[in-house]
């Protein structure tokens, strides 16, 4: 009997090794990104260097779709929220939208996509 107990433990070791590892959370590195606040679908669809305008980004913005920072390196960021459930990060942009901003932040990445868990977010001069 107690080569069965044994065996038994002996398995759900690696199991649960396994499974702690699934459920930490990933940790990215600390950076600052400038760039602009826009239009998420903007800036996949019609190329955007920079927002079209700041009433564009928040008419958009008040339309549901999700702001981003494009960085100025062409990057685009996609703002959330360590939380889970995750909450929608619009509310603390909008005052941002269609601005340069100076964001630090951890930056994560997943399949060539780039997310960013806002820390500080400014206003930075424009890169013109």
């Amino acid at each position: 009997m107690n080569h069965l107990k044994t065996f038994r433990i002996a398995l759900l070791i690696p199991i649960l090794t396994v499974a702690s590892e699934t459920m930490t959370q990933a940790k990215g590195n600390t950076a600052t990104v400038k760039g602009y606040v826009l239009d998420s679908a903007c800036a996949f669809t019609k190329d955007l260097k920079k927002p079209v305008s700041r009433a564009c980004a928040v008419a958009c913005a008040k339309s549901g779709s999700p702001l981003a920072i494009l960085a100025d390196d062409g990057t685009l960021y996609l703002p959330i929220s360590r939380s889970i459930p995750a909450t929608g990060q619009n509310s603390r942009l909008m005052k941002f939208a269609g601005k340069r901003v100076s964001v630090t932040g951890e930056v994560l990445e997943k399949g060539g996509s780039h997310a960013l868990i806002i820390e500080k977010i400014e206003l930075a001069p424009s890169a013109e």
